[in-house]
């Protein structure tokens, strides 16, 4: 008999299973309907059930007896997220939360209805259209898109017929958003409780590499107090105004001229907020255990001056070789170090793990990170790259 209630998680990739290190410290049993046996998560996570997460009798049986429900990911259909709360499941985040990460159309209209800066935008539904917008710009699916799918930068009306075709055979509309003058990317992560209480951790600064999130680094080097403040004000706005429950990400541009906009919503834990692992007083993974299971929330604070996370990504075929065969070098080289890998098989491109440095010196931090992930991806020629 479980001592204490039981979370269902929806979903088997790395999220998940980074959430159970912290649910076995809180005594907090999970249960995991996974798409697939031996899933990242279903390595670690032994209560667990294989399905599709489309299919609402197998929600509603992975669910049974749980306390409450979160998310790997943000694909469970609205209808069946709705569902679940009227079978008396506690959804966190709800889906009248969850509905702007999963539609960037519904996101934006009620961005603008709550006067959170974002870029310029319009639905579209023909290259006409997206002309009188103005090209070029970008083309988004409103739904269905991650870590760069879904995603068109387009300059000619004839860079449109892709985008409209892949939209027309996934039943999605397409948003248009003007192209942003940025400086770099910024992301500000909140957690919050249904009580309302909240925590936001220090905003930091992303490099993503063909659409992927590549480096973060913890804070955002050179971020004016203000404009950090500004940042974290609109996460906690965002989270409070759509009764978020559990943690949000906020990815923003910080524009040349001084500005933030928001560019995506998640509401999960989320690649950016991977450094609080090891960086913070309390990880992003057990925050939002914490949020969804409404217990008191855990400080966001900074453990060292620096973190810097990189992700570990499968590399071309004839240099993939077996992850943990790493482990010598790395961590001899460099005894802090903190390693996270996901059960992953190797495939190019793919994240299979991430690394975190931390310390006093960014420069030391972000060398030994980098040449670390290098090392682990067989990049051995481009350790500074």
């Amino acid at each position: 008999m479980a001592l204490a209630p039981t979370l269902a998680v929806i979903g088997g990739g790395q999220l998940a299973r980074m959430m159970a290190q912290p649910a076995i410290a809180l005594g907090l049993p999970l249960r995991l309907l996974a798409e697939a046996d031996g899933v990242s998560a279903a390595q670690v996570i032994p209560d667990q059930l294989v399905g599709d997460h489309r299919d609402l009798d197998t929600l509603l049986r992975v669910t049974e007896g749980c306390a409450a429900v979160t998310f790997d990911h943000e694909h469970v259909p609205t209808e069946h997220l709705h569902a679940l709360q009227d079978a008396g499941i506690a959804v966190r985040p709800g889906p009248d939360a969850l509905v702007h990460a999963q539609d960037k159309g519904v996101m934006r209209a009620r961005l603008a209805e709550l006067g959170v800066p974002c870029p310029r935008n319009a639905l579209v539904a023909s290259v006409e259209e997206v002309a009188a917008f103005g090209l070029p710009c970008v083309l988004k699916t409103t739904r269905g898109g991650y870590d760069g799918k879904g995603v068109w930068f387009v300059e000619t009306a004839e860079d449109c017929a892709e985008p409209f075709r892949v939209a027309g055979e996934s039943g999605v509309a397409l948003l248009a958003e003007e192209r942003v003058d940025f400086r770099r990317e910024l992301s500000a992560l909140v957690a919050r409780s249904p009580s309302g209480q909240a925590a936001a951790y220090a905003v930091v600064a992303s490099t993503q590499k063909d659409g992927i999130c590549h480096e973060v680094v913890a804070p955002a080097p050179d971020l004016s107090p203000d404009l950090a403040g500004q940042a974290q004000q609109v996460a906690l706005t965002v989270a409070g105004a759509l009764d978020v429950v559990g943690v949000l990400a906020v990815e923003l541009f910080e524009t040349r001229d001084g500005r933030i906009l928001v560019n995506e919503l998640a509401m999960r834990p989320h690649n950016t907020g991977h450094w609080t692992q090891d960086g913070a007083v309390t990880s992003q993974f057990e925050n939002h255990l914490r949020a969804v299971m409404d217990l008191p929330l855990g400080s966001p604070e900074p453990r060292a001056r620096w973190t810097v996370m990189v992700n570990i990504l499968g590399g071309p075929d004839d240099q993939v070789g077996r992850l943990y065969d790493g482990f010598p070098h790395a961590l001899a080289r460099d005894p802090r170090l903190r390693v996270h890998l996901y059960g992953k098989e190797l495939r190019p491109g793919r994240k299979v793990g991430h690394v975190n440095a931390y310390g006093d010196d960014l420069e030391d931090c972000l060398e030994r990170a980098r040449h670390a992930a290098a090392w682990f991806r067989g990049d051995l020629g481009n350790e500074s790259e």
